[in-house]
């Protein structure tokens, strides 16, 4: 459980009446817990018990211990008490008296903790991993007085990530989104061409082209696998086509072999956005060396971080080379303050790198925890016939990113109220992307029908992914389909 702000829920009598109140007011709930100097809960006063004391004049100008309107038996709960026990105090409709706020006391009634709806216990969408190896790190890299992006850790990082995927060329970035946007400058994507995408995307893949002067094509996803639509993309191809950008959408990859032969047989780029798919395999090979290039997002949230931080990893050396100098502001390797192209500034860090190498030491038992929770998911969830999970199939296996289902027929207005009726519970949650096609800056990037990613879009939520224990995952599994059950 989170600690509470104990300060803003516990109160020392005596007391003058207009100070109690004002600490009544302050948390919010409408109560004060009365302890002893050693915090030992010894009663509770709540603006009714005042109001009650109004009533019968036994209100006085101060409050103390001895004063009648205050409540000498207050409800409690021990602090090693179980989340659903608390919940059942917390929610219950057979309770008389509604509890806003539960004390969790020890074995002699010293008040650890405050328990409210909100605050009873908080499953964030995403939990970092991060201890001393990262830490240690970081002050080795402090310590070498290179914190900028001139330092060993770049490097090594660079290297290592190559290593586990198995090949390629690595370039570390300031983020995801640089790293797709130094991608299409290395392939010399810019002005006047095209680069086809899917509807059902974080706005970096879009964003990326635009930003590089080229113009995005946007086109419907696969329902079986919420991947682009190889048909669609054969049918949006034309002589000002330069790439393609294949995103592999939580996690699940792409059919990565389709979208080949139609680049080989157009003679065009492939840059996977691969931003949520570190781990994942298309046909037992990591994805990030199918296409031309791959991109990958270090940002909190993902499988390993750097905080934020991005990596480009090249299949050919000649366009790795150019992304190392654009990414230095164009600056030649052998004259400094030369600049030999136009450039700009995505280095990442030697202290992010520092933390990388650390991180992707971990990324086989992150991928093994985080997949453990998915399939437990799976195995509750697959029984609900509203419920659809994420698409599976024999020839991929997905990075186990962020666990998102889709509920039929659930619909914005809706799926917005269920986010925040989790949230009072303590559990957070998130929409899925929207689809590109609904947003009016990038309307003009997007024609045709769209109903498969829309309905992906418009109907999904992702549920806490990392940390989480199989009881946790039943409590949150139960709420949710409570919830679920109110609004369909």
């Amino acid at each position: 459980m989170i600690q509470n702000n104990l300060e803003k829920y516990t109160i020392q009598l005596p007391k003058k009446l207009n100070f109690v109140l004002k600490k009544i007011d302050s948390n919010s709930n409408g109560i004060v817990f009365i302890t002893n100097l050693e915090n030992k809960l010894i009663g509770s006063l709540s603006d009714g018990d005042i109001r009650r004391g109004m009533m019968k004049n036994q209100v006085t100008k101060y409050v103390n211990i001895n004063s009648k309107y205050i409540n000498k038996k207050p409800f409690f709960l021990n602090y090693n008490s179980d989340v659903k026990k608390i919940l059942s105090y917390l929610e219950s409709k057979k309770n008389k008296k509604k509890y806003k706020c539960i004390p969790l006391v020890d074995n002699k009634k010293v008040i650890q903790d405050i328990s409210t709806i909100e605050s009873l216990r908080k499953y964030p969408i995403i939990n970092l991993k991060i201890d001393n190896s990262e830490i240690n790190n970081v002050i080795d890299a402090m310590k070498s007085g290179w914190i900028s992006s001139a330092g060993s850790f770049v490097s090594q990082f660079e290297e290592n990530f190559s290593k586990y995927l198995g090949g390629g060329y690595s370039i570390t970035t300031t983020s995801g989104t640089t790293a797709l946007e130094l991608a299409l400058k290395s392939l010399q994507i810019g002005l006047g061409d095209e680069v086809i995408l899917p509807n059902l995307s974080f706005a970096a893949s879009i964003n990326s082209i635009i930003n590089v002067g080229a113009k995005p094509v946007v086109v419907d996803v696969n329902p079986k696998t919420w991947t682009i639509d190889c048909n669609r993309i054969l049918e949006k191809i034309s002589s000002k086509t330069k790439a393609i950008m294949p995103v592999h959408i939580y996690g699940q990859p792409c059919e990565m072999d389709k979208i080949k032969k139609i680049a080989k047989s157009k003679n065009i780029y492939i840059v996977e956005d691969a931003a949520e798919a570190l781990g994942a395999t298309y046909k037992n090979a990591k994805i990030g060396l199918h296409g031309d290039c791959s991109c990958f997002s270090f940002y909190a949230n993902k499988t390993i971080t750097t905080g934020e931080g991005g990596m480009v990893v090249f299949k050919k050396k000649k366009y790795f080379k150019l992304a190392n100098q654009i990414k230095n502001h164009g600056m030649s390797r052998k004259k400094f303050y030369f600049h030999e192209t136009v450039g700009s500034n995505y280095r990442m860090t030697n202290i992010q790198a520092a933390i990388g190498i650390s991180q992707l030491k971990k990324i086989k038992s992150l991928i093994l925890s985080r997949r453990r929770i998915f399939q437990y998911y799976n195995k509750r969830l697959r029984k609900f016939n509203y419920i659809n999970l994420l698409p599976e199939n024999n020839w991929s296996t997905n990075s186990y990113w962020l666990y998102t289902i889709l509920i039929k027929n659930l619909g914005t207005k809706k799926r917005e109220k269920l986010i925040k009726n989790l949230l009072k519970k303590g559990i957070e949650t998130r929409p899925a992307f929207y689809p590109f096609n609904s947003m009016n800056i990038y309307k003009k990037y997007c024609s045709g029908s769209y109903k498969f990613s829309e309905k992906i879009a418009n109907n999904s939520i992702s549920l806490p992914s990392t940390s989480i224990s199989h009881y946790d995952q039943d409590l949150i599994i139960d709420i949710l389909i409570k919830e679920i059950n109110k609004l369909i």
